[in-house]
């Protein structure tokens, strides 16, 4: 299954552990948004039980499997691209693996809007597959269902970033073999908002 595909993913626990180290305060307020079944979550309370987290995500099962996951969190079901409707400044958001499923536009809408709702030196952290944009297109994901995949290179997200008043934290390169024998590179950026 999905969870138990992507719940116990070391290959991000250094990417995670600069996050929880770099957060402005002890008890930071965090968002975490397309929380699938809740493993980053996890993790970071697992690191920081005194963090607040909520996270969002699309799919009513997702939100309930996370609840299960992490009791100490809180859910709901939201949309990624709904966020600048959140009444609410945070200290840190996570977007894991969210921009694959988000065009260039809505990519940029949601730095935007991650920057207009973290506090100041809150923290950003995105983690997509590093490729040409050209090579976006439809895919199988792991349940066998036909996706659309938005590849990004590091250089349009690090001017996104940049545009919007983020200064590059820490960037890592991640290479992510694939069932059928192939390799994925993921990028992982942390960007603290000035």
């Amino acid at each position: 299954t999905y969870q138990e595909k992507y719940m116990d993913l070391d290959l991000y626990n250094r990417s995670y552990d600069l996050f929880c180290e770099h957060l402005p305060k002890p008890d930071a307020n965090v968002l975490e948004l397309a929380c699938g079944p809740g493993n980053i979550t996890r993790y970071l309370l697992q690191k920081r039980p005194e963090l607040k987290i909520l996270g969002t995500d699309l799919a009513p099962n997702m939100i309930e499997l996370a609840a299960r996951n992490n009791p100490a969190a809180e859910f709901q079901l939201m949309d990624c691209r709904d966020i600048d409707k959140l009444n609410q400044q945070y200290d840190g958001v996570v977007c894991g693996f969210v921009l694959p499923y988000l065009n260039k536009e809505e990519t940029l809408q949601l730095i935007r809007n991650a920057a207009t709702i973290l506090n100041a030196h809150g923290l950003l952290y995105v983690s997509t597959m590093e490729d040409d944009f050209e090579k976006s297109g439809l895919v199988k994901n792991s349940l066998g269902d036909e996706v659309f995949m938005h590849y990004y290179p590091a250089d349009f997200l690090l001017t996104a970033l940049k545009d919007n008043g983020f200064v590059l934290v820490d960037m890592q390169q991640i290479n992510f073999p694939k069932d059928d024998g192939s390799v994925t590179t993921d990028l992982v950026i942390l960007a603290k908002k000035q």
